[in-house]
């Protein structure tokens, strides 16, 4: 009875274990099996891209390996432009609010003074970002000045490596080499011209990240290409005395601005290109639009008598006139306008024209051709061309290269420098072209290996010709006798032009230069200096620019090794 009661009670409890519990737990196996299915589907398949992006945004990086930005040399391999180590200033507004600090305090004092600001300053910028992680309390400060905020260890305060440009040369080259900006960017000059050069390549690197912020594996690394030092064309002595005879030149005779270039003739290279006024590229907050212009290459003006060379050639050229020609040189009217001279002389020869910069005798001579020949001839000088130096903000000026119709008053002011403007730079070209008897090379600013293959673009005998005939300007009776080097043989051209003034008429002050090259025996340099609208009472080329040329041109003959030639005629 026992035994058949035990064999039912083992039969029911096997029969509720079947259909019950292990029922039960199977459905819940294969159901946690199901959502863990589903799960896993979920995040190999659904949200696998949301999830990767979120787990590389936690963990991977990428880091830019900057370039210093390259430097610029003279052409006797000393810095003009160069890269130092500096540090940014950076701050965690978010942390530093969170600490409630007192910026009162002796640490938070001292960094202000360090940063030349005020702690008032300092937290008015953090409160106003207070929701912010990063913010640049001051972008490229000195690595002294750097490592002394480090070592206050304020919360929130770090800094991150960047570098400055440093230009050894200060005002004396600064529209030329130009600045640089926060973000190393040219903004200006040589700096802005050669700004893709100078950047370089940078690199860059992808590493993981574990959580505590230690790489575990570097996944692509690309090493920066650091940039090449450019070589310019500039010599820093040169570069020195122009700025320097230069601006005592503008100052004394209370100028608006000047400018001076220098070019040597058988390359076409610039030795020296100064601009005044001018400003310390090293801390140019406070600079002016004006000061940072470059007046050599962004300005220009009617070139006055410094055209009447090119005049004289071309009369050689088409024989109207001979050497030893004798031109009438007494006033005349010419559509109802007087054409007169400073001085009275009623007869001139072509040197004579020359010294003493006769406007009557070259409109006589112009007036002779057909107007496009001037045109012509002023152009293949390069007079309207740009440099294509690269450098910015180069005005081209005017010039009526098309011009169908000419009055013949338009065409007589022509030939003595009116109804065009053209830049010092472009007068510089066109006597270096002088220079080297009628070879036109075109400029350069960084350093080329001679010899320099140019276009002959006038007959080389004539060149050279008129350009012993402007040796008379700096003689005793000429226009530039204040440009002289004792020992050195010059030929120069003074120039004077009246400016244009708001009401339309020359009213507008005037524009004084001394071109011309050196030594004559052999010519190896030209020069041009321009001051614009001298104020202090004398207000002609010869006692303003003259002045300043012969100032400049003494030095730099000397610093070339170049032998006196005076006594050699």
């Amino acid at each position: 009875m026992l035994q058949m009661k035990r064999k039912s009670t083992e039969k029911q409890n096997k029969d509720s274990f079947i259909t019950s519990r292990y029922t039960i737990i199977c459905l819940g196996i294969l159901g946690c099996l199901g959502v863990l299915l589903v799960r896993v589907a979920d995040l190999q398949f659904l949200n696998h891209p949301m999830l990767a992006k979120e787990a590389d945004q936690r963990s991977l990086r990428t880091v830019v390996l900057p370039t210093n930005r390259g430097t610029l040399v003279d052409r006797d391999g000393e810095a003009l432009a160069m890269s130092v180590p500096s540090r940014d200033v950076v701050v965690d507004p978010v942390k530093i609010v969170e600490a409630s600090p007192n910026f009162r305090d002796a640490k938070w004092q001292y960094l202000a003074a360090a940063l030349n600001t005020t702690t008032d300053q300092i937290a008015n910028k953090i409160y106003q970002n207070s929701r912010r992680h990063f913010l640049f309390l001051e972008r490229k400060v000195e690595l002294g000045i750097a490592k002394d905020i480090a070592d206050l260890h304020i919360k929130g305060i770090s800094e991150i490596y960047d570098d400055s440009r440093f230009y050894p040369m200060g005002e004396a080259a600064a529209p030329l080499i130009g600045i640089v900006g926060a973000d190393n960017t040219g903004l200006n000059g040589v700096e802005k011209g050669y700004d893709t050069i100078l950047q370089g390549e940078p690199g860059k690197e992808i590493y993981r990240k574990d959580a505590n912020g230690d790489i575990i594996s570097v996944l692509d690394y690309d090493a920066p290409k650091q940039p090449p030092t450019v070589q310019l064309s500039i010599d820093k002595f040169d570069q020195y005395t122009l700025y320097s005879k230069l601006r005592e030149g503008v100052l004394l005779n209370k100028a608006d601005s000047g400018a001076a270039v220098l070019v040597k003739i058988d390359t076409g290279e610039i030795l020296a290109m100064a601009s005044y006024p001018s400003y310390n590229p090293n801390n140019f907050d406070n600079a002016t639009p004006l000061q940072m212009r470059d007046v050599a290459i962004n300005d220009s003006f009617e070139p006055g008598s410094t055209v009447k060379p090119l005049v004289i050639i071309e009369g050689l050229e088409r024989h109207i006139i001979q050497p030893n020609t004798l031109l009438d040189t007494t006033p005349y009217r010419v559509n109802g306008h007087l054409i007169r001279d400073v001085g009275h002389w009623p007869q001139l020869t072509p040197t004579g024209i020359l010294q003493k910069s006769s406007d009557i005798g070259v409109s006589h001579i112009a007036l002779a051709m057909p107007a496009q020949a001037l045109v012509d001839t002023y152009h293949a000088f390069g007079l309207g061309k740009p440099t294509g130096l690269g450098l910015t903000g180069e005005s081209v000026g005017y010039f009526p290269l098309h011009r169908q119709q000419w009055a013949d008053i338009e065409r007589a002011t022509f030939s003595f420098g009116y109804g065009l403007r053209v830049t010092p730079l472009q007068i510089a070209r066109e006597y270096a072209t002088l220079g080297s008897f009628g070879i036109y090379r075109p400029l350069s600013i960084t350093k080329v290996t001679p010899p320099v293959i140019g276009q002959q673009i006038a007959d080389p005998s004539i060149v050279k010709t008129v350009v012993h005939m402007m040796e008379s300007d700096v003689l005793p009776g000429g226009s530039g006798v204040r440009a002289a080097v004792p020992g050195y043989r010059l030929a120069t051209k003074t120039g004077t032009a009246e400016k244009l003034g708001d009401s339309g008429k020359y009213d507008g002050g005037y524009v004084n230069y001394t071109a011309g090259v050196a030594p004559v025996s052999h010519p190896e340099v030209a020069l041009v200096v321009v001051v614009n609208n001298p104020t202090a009472g004398t207000h002609f080329g010869g006692s303003v620019a003259a002045p300043i040329f012969g100032n400049i041109m003494g030095p730099v003959l000397k610093n070339m090794n170049i032998a006196p030639d005076a006594l050699l005629q």
